[in-house]
């Protein structure tokens, strides 16, 4: 099988388009700079190319079996309107132009495109989100749910589309945790505002294993929630981690305000949350590799 992929050179991008070209599958990776490209991702084919913008890049998509959309600007930022421009523009742009490539393909394929659990907005209840849960109305929301329309309009070209929202996404050497961990080793991590706030994660194994199984389940399509079945408060994600690397929580939670200040409208992805189960990869009988924090975060830092 040929994949072609947007965002391959990224934290969860990396990973995944390693797993897969070590299973045997033939990986080509958009990239702007392919010199730099291939010092990253030397298992993949590197196909020069601005996913926002038409180009020749758009016949090799014809010539792969499947297409990994992953490309986005970090929403990790303060959201300025000129941020706010890119984070959209960026998902919807790369998004419409591998459906333009995807349109005239004429065999069967599958488009695995990005979104993420901020498509529900930010919950503070108990309320279980399934994939038929109505989204939110914050700015991630709008996002999410212009980026999957996006997506979806390769359904009318015989394109099987898979809407991935991710939670948040643990691994080594990259994302959330990276972020968290020398905090934590250095006896400064704590939870985060009130610390009630629902988190849901994804350990990267897992995350591998939910594509190669859309690569191969043609019955699997529309929204997926890629999430493990067990989300945590996040006092609770703070008290797991401080457990698995041995140093003890000392310093108060950090107060909601304060991030509000420093981040402005971001501080709602880390102080506010969602508890998001993955319900359509539970009713096909999916077996998580790590179903719980603990075990994650016991093979990712202990």
């Amino acid at each position: 099988m040929k994949i072609f992929v947007t965002g391959g050179t990224g934290f969860v991008g990396r990973y995944v388009t390693g797993k897969l070209a070590k299973a045997g599958r033939e990986i080509l990776i958009l990239s702007r700079s392919a010199p730099k490209a291939k010092e990253v991702v030397p298992w993949a084919q590197i196909v020069e190319g601005d996913p926002r913008k038409r180009g020749d890049w758009q016949q090799r998509v014809a010539e792969c079996d499947a297409v990994i959309n992953l490309a986005g600007s970090s929403i990790f930022t303060v959201w300025t309107d000129s941020a706010r421009k890119s984070i959209l523009d960026s998902r919807i742009l790369s998004t419409r132009n591998l459906v333009d490539a995807l349109s005239g393909a004429g065999q069967e394929k599958i488009l695995i495109n990005g979104s993420a659990v901020g498509y529900y907005g930010s919950r503070l209840d108990d309320e279980l989100l399934d994939e038929d849960a109505p989204h939110g109305s914050e700015f991630m929301s709008e996002v999410c749910v212009k980026w999957e329309e996006e997506a979806r309009k390769a359904v009318p070209a015989g394109v099987r589309v898979a809407l991935c929202r991710f939670g948040i996404v643990l691994g080594r050497g990259g994302g959330a945790l990276s972020m968290m961990l020398p905090a934590f080793r250095y006896l400064l991590g704590s939870s985060i505002g009130s610390g009630k706030q629902w988190m849901s994660w994804i350990h990267l194994d897992d995350l591998v294993a939910i594509f190669s199984l859309l690569l191969e389940d043609f019955s699997l399509s529309g929204p997926i929630n890629c999430v493990a079945p067990n989300p945590v408060r996040n006092a609770e994600f703070a008290r797991v981690l401080s457990r698995t690397l041995g140093r003890p929580i000392l310093l108060p939670g950090v107060p909601s305000f304060a991030l509000n200040m420093l981040l402005g409208e971001f501080a709602d992805v880390v102080v506010k949350g969602q508890r998001v189960i993955p319900q359509k990869l539970m009713e096909k009988g999916f077996s998580f590799r790590f179903p719980t924090l603990s075990q994650a975060l016991e093979d990712l830092a202990g």
